[in-house]
């Protein structure tokens, strides 16, 4: 086992099940939804060519104040399995989130490692879902479908840091840590994860099936050189503000989008 990794006195059969757990209740959960809903996608009229996903919608459209009450409840309760997953392996260590280096003790290299991985990810990102997008075999994503609102925008980014929180804290921190405790070796734990990370991203279309795989790989790599969940959570963050808040302002006036 790595070195850098607690001890534990659970067996692999219990930390596996743990992990499973976790998942249930979290981006295992989006991933059994996710595979749902291509389904449902590709018996639809017209396959995924023809359809729209549309995300970070409008609860309530016409009562702005609930439908903002809507939002952050939305994005706090979302963050619960993150706690879970914390409070878990804080069991074996005092401070689990430095265990996964999701803290501020390194915030210029963070940063600066974070907007190098963004870039990385991003560029061929785009190219891939335009290229599937073309191809038939991805949906049109929306990204962004709140009203014309004052709190529109901060909504979308406490969105994106949800998302990044999420994603890398369970689907990265957490579960490279407790696969690596039940004896995975490092390249069934990246690509178990990578995989995971395309299946609950599935909602989308293959395109984004393909490229999220591929964002686990990156970001699952640079994780097992580092051991920091934080530019990984940089990264992820940039990306859909990027995403978000780019859609919100461009849409209706890029022929593209």
């Amino acid at each position: 086992m790595d070195p850098r990794l607690p001890p534990t006195d659970l067996a692999r059969r219990s930390l596996l099940t743990e992990t499973l757990l976790v998942l249930g209740v979290s981006l295992g959960a989006s991933a059994v939804w996710s595979v749902l809903s291509i389904t449902r996608k590709l018996t639809a009229p017209g396959g995924l060519a023809a359809q729209t996903t549309s995300m970070n919608t409008s609860a309530a459209p016409d009562q702005p104040w609930i439908d903002l009450a809507y939002q952050l409840v939305g994005i706090a309760l979302a963050l619960v399995p993150v706690v879970l997953a914390l409070h878990l392996l804080g069991r074996e260590v005092a401070r689990p989130w430095r265990l996964l280096g999701l803290d501020r003790t390194r915030p210029v290299r963070d940063l600066a490692q974070g907007t190098m991985l963004a870039a990385v990810i991003g560029i061929p990102g785009l190219g891939l879902y335009l290229l599937a997008r073309e191809l038939g075999v991805n949906t049109t994503v929306a990204p962004a479908n709140l009203p014309s609102v004052w709190w529109a925008v901060p909504v979308l980014v406490l969105a994106a840091v949800q998302n990044s929180v999420v994603e890398e804290v369970i689907a990265v921190g957490y579960l490279f840590t407790r696969w690596a405790q039940a004896g995975w070796s490092t390249w069934t734990i990246i690509l178990t994860s990578a995989v995971l990370r395309g299946t609950y991203h599935l909602y989308q279309g293959f395109g984004g099936f393909v490229g999220n795989i591929a964002m686990g790989i990156i970001l699952g790599w640079f994780y097992t050189r580092t051991r920091r969940v934080m530019p990984l959570v940089v990264a992820h963050t940039l990306l859909d503000v990027v995403a978000f808040v780019g859609y919100a302002a461009l849409a209706g006036r890029v022929g593209w989008l």
